[in-house]
């Protein structure tokens, strides 16, 4: 048993999926299988149990994996020390951060932090909310940059950014040209949204049903400009965060909501009880006084 084969594990357990777990770990499905057959064989027992093609952890893979996440972070943590011993400049942050931020607020924090660090090394990973709250908790990330702000008491928050929602719609749709707008006037018009496993459509969901809307979609998405892509395209309207001139889709109309709660909180997260390596205070550091 070693470290990499650890975390393929705690990767195969979030998953729940051989073949995705090894697409993730870019490693081919064989050598996954045969490195959980390694560690089944050491701890003599099985650690998942097989539903509809499916594996589900068992009350023996839940110990296995509290472990191993532990076990991970301790030998990060670790070895973060010691290269910020051995180099105060350098060091490494693990960040994970919301996929409707990477083509815009992450980029442009990460340019600025480079030219005050450049010998900083950044590891980075996109994923839902749900997914970052999970990989914090685990020690698999130092930080996250996500939205809302996570339930779980042991994470600290700083907020960085609010973002205001809106309708977006063709740019030939009969709203195009509003200021303002209730959800309520859109009820009758198809919707895109992104995936149910999203924070940010929990959020929208939540505004559709404050005016009293129970929303057809047609589309689901998985990254925000797909869905403003779709809009374009004419196949319905959705709710965004409001994108900042040049960003946006160029045949689409962005139209502010009247619903004073079409927002939502974007902020820094990490784990209260985990000691942070030099490099992630750092870069903590410098979230808080570059959004100031």
């Amino acid at each position: 048993m070693n470290l990499d084969e650890l975390h393929w594990f705690v990767v195969l357990a979030q998953t729940q999926h051989m073949t995705d777990a090894a697409a993730e770990l870019r490693i081919t499905q064989p050598t996954l299988s045969r490195a959980l057959a390694r560690l089944e064989e050491r701890v003599g027992t099985q650690l998942f149990d097989r539903v509809n093609r499916r594996l589900r952890l068992n009350v023996y893979g839940e110990i296995m994996l509290e472990h191993a996440q532990r076990s991970i972070a301790e030998i990060t943590s670790a070895t973060d020390r010691i290269a910020a011993l051995r180099d105060p400049e350098g060091g490494t942050v693990r960040l994970a951060f919301l996929h409707s931020l990477a083509s815009w607020f992450v980029p442009d924090l990460l340019g600025r932090f480079r030219t005050e660090a450049p010998r900083v090394r950044m590891l980075l990973r996109q994923a839902a909310a749900y997914d970052i709250a999970e990989y914090l908790g685990g020690g698999q990330v130092d930080l996250a940059i996500t939205a809302p702000r996570p339930e779980n008491g042991e994470f600290g928050w700083h907020q960085l950014h609010v973002e205001r929602l809106c309708l977006v719609v063709p740019r030939d749709h009969r709203f195009a040209g509003r200021r303002r707008i209730r959800l309520a006037e859109a009820a009758g018009e198809p919707i895109v949204a992104l995936g149910e496993q999203f924070a940010l459509r929990a959020l929208t969901d939540q505004l559709w049903a404050a005016d009293g809307v129970s929303p057809r979609v047609v589309f689901e998405a998985i990254e925000v400009p797909t869905v403003e892509g779709l809009v374009a395209a004419g196949l319905g309207v959705a709710v965004v965060p409001m994108p900042a001139p040049p960003r946006g889709e160029p045949a689409a109309a962005y139209i502010p909501l009247t619903n004073p709660h079409a927002r939502r909180s974007v902020g820094l997260a990490w784990h209260a009880a985990r000691p942070m390596s030099p490099a992630a205070r750092r870069f903590a550091a410098f979230l808080g006084a570059a959004v100031e």
